[in-house]
C-alpha cells in the first residue's frame, strides 16, 4: 500500500523551517491514522517536485522521522511507515454532543463576565500599535535567549529540567532574584521568604486568596489593574475602590482597611510615582488599621527618566508588606513568571496554596530565566528597553504636543506608556473602535476604573511596541478621529 504525494500538503503560515514542517506533516498523517503502518510514502524526489521544495530537505526530514521511529528505510525500496510508530487510538472520534447541562447557570459566568481590556490577537498587522504590554522582537535578545534555554535543556541540568520539584523552586533563580533583583529595590529577603508565580496576576490572586474573605474589606486603586477587582471579588470581601491624585493612593485610604492594594512606585495606568513621604504615611495608616499591604512593583525597570523610588516594602519595618514582581514586562510577557516576597509564615501558605493549583512554575521557564540573569543578559536587555523607550516617549510627547491633545498622566521615571484624557463627552470605546479602521489601537480607559460610572473619555497610549518612525503618523489619526468622531 503506497501513500499518494497528493495527500502532502504544506500548512500555509506555519512556522519553522521547510524541514520541520515536512516531517510535522508525516508525523500528524500517522498519529491521525491516515498513514497506516508498513505503507510506502512517496520517493524523497517526488514528495520534493510535488511541494517544491529542494530533495535534501525532505531527505532529512526522512532521516529525522527514521530516528524517531516514525519511518524505517528498507534501502533502495524507499520510505515506510513503521510497525512500531506512534498512532492515535483504535477507536474512531465521535461527532458533537448535545450539553444537556446549562453551564452558563450552574458556574454563573463569575468569571466570564468579568470584563478585561480587549486586545486584537492580531494586533501585529495594525500599522499604529498603540497598546501596553507586548514585547518587541527588534528589542529581545533572542539569540541569548536561545542560548540559556539550551544550556537548561542540557544533560548537566537534567534534574532542574525534568523533576517535580514538588512546592520548592529553582534554587539558583531564587538566589538571582535575592542577590540582583530584590536588593535593587532595597529589599532583603531570605530564600523562606520567596516564592516563585505564573506572572504577578497569579501573584495578587494568591495574596488576595489567603488574606480576604467575606467580612473583611479591600482597598483597590481607580483608576486601576483591570484584572484585581475580578481577583478581590472571589474572595467575598468587601472591596472599596479609593480615587488616586497626582501621586497614588491617598493615604487615608488605609483607614478601616484589612488589606490595601497599590502600584506605589508606578501606579498603574495613570503613572504617578507615590512619594517617600505618603508611603510612610500609608504604612501608618495600615498599621493603626491592622492592615496588610499589597505592593505591585509594576514597570520599575524602566526607570530612564529619573532614578526609581525604593519599593515600598524597603520601608516595611513590620512586615506589613507583601512585595509583588514579576518579568513579564522587563523579559516577555508570554513567559508568565512573577514572585512574591513576605514574611516567611505568609509565603509557607501561599507555597502550600500554590502547591494545590500547579505545584511550581515549569522547571525550564525557571532555569532559563536564572541564566539569563547570572550571565548578564537580562540587564543588558533591560539597558535597551530604556534606551529605546526614552526615544520612543520623546518621540510620542512631540507629536502629542504638536497635535495638541492631553496627557492625564506620564510620570516621572519613565515607564511605557502615557495616560490620556479625551475631550469632555468622548466616548474612548467607540473611538477605539474607529481608530481600528485607520490601522491605529489605542486603549479605551473605561475598564481600569472600578464601579457602573466609570469616566469614558480616558484612554492610553502605550509606545512598547510602535516604531518611533510610526509614531507621529499614528497620534496624527488620533488627533483627526476626536475632531472629526470615531465613525
Amino acid at each position: 500500500m503506497a501513500v499518494p504525494v497528493e495527500a502532502f500538503h504544506l500548512i500555509p503560515g506555519e512556522g519553522g523551517s521547510l524541514q520541520s514542517r515536512i516531517r510535522a506533516m508525516v508525523a500528524r498523517g500517522i498519529l491521525a491514522g491516515r498513514f497506516r503502518a508498513g505503507a510506502r510514502l512517496p520517493s524523497s524526489r517526488a514528495l520534493a517536485l510535488h511541494l517544491g521544495v529542494s530533495r535534501i530537505t525532505v531527505t532529512l526530514a526522512y532521516a529525522d522521522l527514521v530516528a524517531s521511529d516514525y519511518l524505517v528505510a528498507r534501502g533502495r525500496s524507499g520510505y515506510f511507515v513503521s510497525e512500531t510508530a506512534p498512532g492515535g487510538p483504535d477507536f474512531a472520534p465521535e461527532g458533537p454532543r448535545a450539553v444537556a447541562v446549562d453551564y452558563a447557570a450552574l458556574t454563573g459566568r463569575r468569571f466570564s463576565a468579568i470584563e478585561r481590556p480587549e486586545k486584537p490577537e492580531d494586533w501585529e498587522r495594525y500599522p499604529y500599535p498603540f497598546i501596553y504590554g507586548q514585547a518587541d522582537p527588534a528589542l529581545f535578545d533572542h539569540h541569548n535567549w536561545r542560548q540559556c534555554a539550551l544550556r537548561a535543556l542540557g544533560r548537566r541540568e537534567f534534574s532542574a529540567l525534568t523533576s517535580d520539584q514538588f512546592e520548592r523552586d529553582d534554587p539558583m533563580l531564587i538566589d538571582m532574584l535575592r542577590g540582583m533583583i530584590l536588593p535593587r529595590r532595597g529589599i532583603a529577603a531570605a530564600e523562606d521568604e520567596v516564592l516563585l508565580t505564573l506572572g504577578a496576576q497569579n501573584a495578587l490572586w494568591i495574596a488576595a486568596a489567603l488574606l480576604l474573605r467575606p467580612g473583611r474589606t479591600a482597598v483597590i486603586e481607580t483608576p486601576g489593574y483591570p484584572g484585581l477587582a475580578g481577583i478581590v471579588a472571589q474572595t467575598g470581601a468587601a472591596i472599596r475602590p479609593v480615587a488616586v491624585d497626582a501621586e497614588g493612593l491617598p493615604p487615608e485610604a488605609a483607614a478601616g482597611a484589612d488589606a490595601i492594594f497599590t502600584t506605589a512606585s508606578h501606579q498603574c495606568p495613570t503613572n504617578a510615582t507615590m512619594p517617600i513621604a505618603r508611603r510612610l504615611a500609608l504604612l501608618e495608616g495600615a498599621a493603626r488599621s491592622g492592615a496588610v499591604v499589597i505592593e505591585d512593583d509594576y514597570e520599575f525597570e524602566m526607570s530612564f527618566l529619573g532614578p526609581v523610588a525604593p519599593a515600598l516594602k524597603s520601608l516595611d519595618a513590620e512586615g506589613r508588606v507583601i512585595h509583588v514582581g514579576s518579568f513579564s514586562k522587563s523579559v516577555f510577557p508570554g513567559l508568565r513568571l512573577g514572585y512574591l516576597v513576605g514574611p516567611r509564615d505568609f509565603i509557607a501558605e501561599a507555597r502550600a496554596l500554590r502547591a494545590l493549583m500547579l505545584r511550581h512554575p515549569p522547571g525550564l521557564i525557571q532555569r532559563t530565566t536564572a541564566h539569563f540573569l547570572a550571565l548578564g543578559h537580562y540587564d543588558a536587555l533591560v539597558n535597551r528597553m530604556r534606551q529605546a523607550f526614552r526615544r520612543r516617549r520623546q518621540a510620542m510627547a512631540e507629536a502629542i504636543a504638536g497635535q495638541g491633545l492631553r496627557i492625564a498622566g506620564q510620570g516621572g521615571f519613565g515607564g511605557s506608556s502615557f495616560w490620556m484624557e479625551a475631550p469632555e463627552g468622548t466616548d474612548t470605546d467607540a473611538l477605539g473602535l474607529g481608530l481600528r479602521a485607520r490601522g491605529v489601537l489605542i486603549e479605551p480607559g473605561r475598564v481600569f476604573f472600578a464601579g457602573p460610572d466609570a469616566p469614558r473619555r480616558f484612554y492610553r497610549l502605550a509606545y512598547s511596541s510602535i516604531q518611533p518612525a510610526r509614531i507621529p503618523e499614528g497620534i496624527a489619526r488620533i488627533a483627526e478621529a476626536l475632531k472629526s468622531g470615531p465613525s
